[in-house]
């Protein structure tokens, strides 16, 4: 549907430099003249303050902190995120359920069944930025953000973190992993590339079954294709490769 929702995630340990991103892809896309949605996990909502909250005065019981997450999401998907899907805006999330199991899956001693019912009780994103970066970077960067780490911020239980991601990355194709030790403006290149390229694409060609052949699309060429414009509008210079439909 070329007028369709958007949903993208934003995910990796602390300290990856996930918000910054964000913002910057969403900017670019407003630029380009999308509607933009960005929200956060947990949220500030009432399950995300509790979770919030546990993060300086100490991790809930493994059951508990599970379930504030799960409550938390299914506020956010009810209230925030499937409402602007289905207007047709870009949704741009900073965390999504790939964190909870990334983060509670160790603690619970199940990644594989955690990743199922998590799964089950969520909407898949069209695309995953995973933000890669090696933990010792991340508290590096964390200390001269916030001065000191939290709960969820400790050195053993980030590598962990980082090891269940790219578990996750190696089986599950929507995620698209970065490194997070780059630049902010090489990330911001480098992601704005893939999301024009391959995840706009897909939603806003004006071809319903993918582009066999930018160079002479006749929707190109008359100035009616969405993600034509916005590709030239946010990647000028480059050709796209031609995807077979």
């Amino acid at each position: 549907m070329v007028n369709g929702g958007v949903f993208i995630a934003v995910e990796g340990i602390d300290g990856a430099g996930k918000t910054t991103q964000v913002n910057l892809l969403a900017d670019a896309l407003r630029r380009g003249g999308e509607t933009v949605v960005t929200s956060k996990e947990p949220t500030t909502g009432e399950w995300g303050q509790k979770i919030r909250a546990s993060a300086m005065t100490g991790r809930l019981s493994p059951e508990e902190e599970l379930e504030a997450f799960i409550r938390d999401r299914e506020e956010h998907l009810e209230h925030t995120v499937l409402p602007s899907l289905e207007d047709g805006k870009v949704v741009i999330l900073d965390r999504y359920f790939y964190s909870t199991i990334a983060y509670q899956g160790p603690r619970l001693g199940d990644v594989e069944r955690l990743d199922r019912d998590v799964r089950a009780l969520a909407e898949t994103p069209d695309l995953v930025i995973l933000l890669d970066v090696d933990p010792a970077l991340s508290l590096v960067r964390i200390k001269q953000r916030d001065g000191a780490p939290n709960a969820f911020e400790q050195v053993d239980a980030l590598r962990e973190v980082r090891k269940v991601f790219n578990q996750l990355a190696r089986m599950d194709p929507v995620i698209r992993t970065f490194d997070g030790s780059h630049s902010v403006e090489a990330l911001r290149e480098e992601i704005l590339q893939v999301v024009v390229d391959e995840t706009m694409r897909e939603k806003r060609c004006a071809v319903s079954h993918g582009c066999q052949d930018v160079t002479h699309c006749t929707y190109k060429m008359a100035g009616t294709c969405a993600w034509w414009q916005l590709r030239q509008d946010l990647l000028p210079g480059g050709e796209p490769s031609a995807v077979a439909g």
